[in-house]
Order: structure tokens, then sequence, then C-alpha cells
């Protein structure tokens, strides 16, 4: 059973930044961040395929937000620049074993890290 473990989330005032990270305990093929607001539906943020890159962006995050791995294709980060108060969600780690125009598949979850940004 593939286990995410996320750390990096914490609160922050608008226009700042936060940095996400998130380890899988085995390979797979692709990572992903999501978010949920409250009262929203849960959102794909960023994607990435850890073996032939070219990650994926919604438009709400594309030119703030990016995602990267480490060597070990294990590690993802999301890094969130120019934060503003709409990206205040829960944001999940997410790990499967396909990867398409549509994003990463997310056969596991993580337990998810709050991010609040304040005004």
């Amino acid at each position: 059973q593939v286990q995410l473990a996320e750390s990096g989330g914490g609160s922050v005032q608008s226009g700042g930044s936060l940095r996400l990270s998130c380890t899988s305990s085995h390979f797979t093929v692709c990572m992903a961040w999501f978010r949920r607001a409250p009262g929203k539906e849960r959102e794909e943020v960023a994607g990435i395929d850890l073996y032939y890159g070219g990650p994926t962006y919604s438009d709400s995050v594309k030119g703030r937000f990016t995602i990267s791995q480490d060597d070990d294709k294990t590690t993802v980060y999301l890094e969130m620049t120019s934060l503003k108060p709409e990206d205040t969600a829960t944001y999940y780690c997410a790990a499967g074993n396909q990867y398409s125009e549509g994003g990463c598949r997310a056969d596991y979850w993580g337990q998810g890290t709050q991010v609040t940004v304040s005004s």
C-alpha cells in the first residue's frame, strides 16, 4: 500500500510564499497536488509524470505555483508564490500509475495539509 507523507502547510499573508512537500513510500508513475476549499469542488492544481516530466497546472495557479521532484522519484514539491486568499484550502498529495493530458490519476492520497492565506 502506497503511503504519502505531506508537510509544509501553514498560514501566510497575501502575496507570500509556501512550499509543500510530499514523499511516497513506493514508486509510482505520477504525483500531483489537489486542493479542496470549503464549499468548492476538489481541484487538481498541479501534476507531474515522474519519469518524463511535463508538469501540468490548473489555470487558477499557472504562473504562480511550480511542481518539482527529487531525482529519487518519490518526493515532489509544490512551490506556491504570490498567494491569494482564494488559495486557502486543504492541499492533498496524490500518486498514481496513469498520467495523461488530464493529469495524474489519483490512486493514493495523503492526509492533507492546510494552507491559509490572509488578506
